[in-house]
């Protein structure tokens, strides 16, 4: 059975791609891309380079070790893996981010056991200069929530100031954005509060490059919320396309496109363009309302984009439907 419901996933997302809206020219990557390492088979994190143009940060969930993979949004090779040391062995890897000072950071901020562990971390280093297979030396962060132990897949570093933030998955009560101290040390424990609350199931998130929209995304959903103050407002659902098992997002360098990822053996990135009040701040510079030359046809926002994805989904089912019944008919015939 569960090859009968992984064939009739993949016929999902074929018909999903071929449906796909268009996206700005955002650099490499922009159009989406397919991972190509067979070491990669459960990207649960994704992150533009800032030092290098159209390469994305990502890595495994688990049992795959202390491996960061940096990867060519044009081609979907991996250019270079960087092996962490000076941290313990990492557990559940959920989430990548770059930040502002350089460095990246990663967070094993995953918890199997449902929200039981104390503490949780986020290992952080600098950003390579030159993509290289190569050993670096990281700082290893220990994470507290002020609420207690929870489970998260989520963390965002904000580009401007720096600080990290963690969205954590639904538990009794909702799930919840916390907010780092204002730096993080390697000493001691590091406390995140609670901010605001989250009705989402959240499996990963990203600022934009300006810092101005923040979007959570779940397996089969996303919101688009407005940055003010140091807190979410939230301004709209976003269009996610239709994947095996959606884990990473990350805003494309120019913030008008974002990406989403899934994890699996060669595992699409796929682009979603954004339009309107969703774009950054940046973006919409120049552009009057948003809607003017350049910007990206719908890309599954407002009521066309919800009821495209609405169609779309019922399409797959179909065709997901179709498939499983021509399979079982074909194994009974054995």
């Amino acid at each position: 059975m569960r090859s009968l419901l992984c064939a009739a996933g993949a016929a999902g997302i074929l018909l999903f791609a071929a449906a796909g809206p268009a996206v700005a020219d955002g650099g490499g990557g922009a159009e989406g891309f397919t991972i190509e390492d067979p070491r990669i088979t459960e990207s649960s994190g994704l992150a533009a380079s800032r030092a290098h143009p159209g390469v994305y940060w990502t890595h495994n969930d688990s049992d795959d070790g202390p491996y960061v993979y940096a990867v060519d949004g044009r081609t979907g090779r991996t250019v270079a893996t960087v092996t962490l040391r000076g941290i313990g062995d990492p557990r559940d890897v959920e989430a990548v981010s770059v930040g502002p000072d350089g460095n990246v950071y990663v967070g094993d901020i995953g918890d199997n056991l449902g929200g039981t562990w104390n503490h949780v971390w986020i290992y952080r280093f600098p950003e390579p200069k030159r993509l290289r297979d190569q050993t670096v030396t990281a700082a290893q962060l220990t994470v507290k929530y002020d609420e207690g132990p929870r489970d998260a897949e989520a963390m965002m570093v904000h580009p401007k100031t720096g600080r990290v933030y963690i969205a954590s998955k639904k538990k009794s009560g909702g799930a919840a954005l916390y907010e780092g101290p204002e730096r993080l040390s390697a000493r001691g424990t590091n406390t995140f509060r609670r901010i605001a609350g989250i009705d989402q199931w959240m499996t990963d998130g990203a600022f934009s490059p300006d810092g101005t929209r923040l979007l959570l995304r779940g397996y089969f959903g996303a919101e688009m919320y407005r940055w003010e103050g140091g807190h979410p407002k939230d301004i709209g659902s976003v269009g996610v396309p239709l994947q095996m098992q959606g884990e990473s997002v990350t805003f494309t360098p120019d913030g008008r496109t974002l990406l989403f990822g899934s994890e699996g053996k060669g595992s699409q990135v796929q682009p979603v363009g954004l339009s309107g009040d969703q774009l950054p701040e940046s973006a919409k510079k120049g552009d009057g309302d948003g809607t003017g030359k350049g910007d990206p046809v719908d890309g599954g926002q407002g009521e066309a984009g919800k009821n495209r994805n609405v169609l779309l989904a019922a399409a797959t089912f179909g065709v997901a439907t179709v498939v499983v019944l021509a399979l079982r008919r074909m194994f009974r015939r054995r």
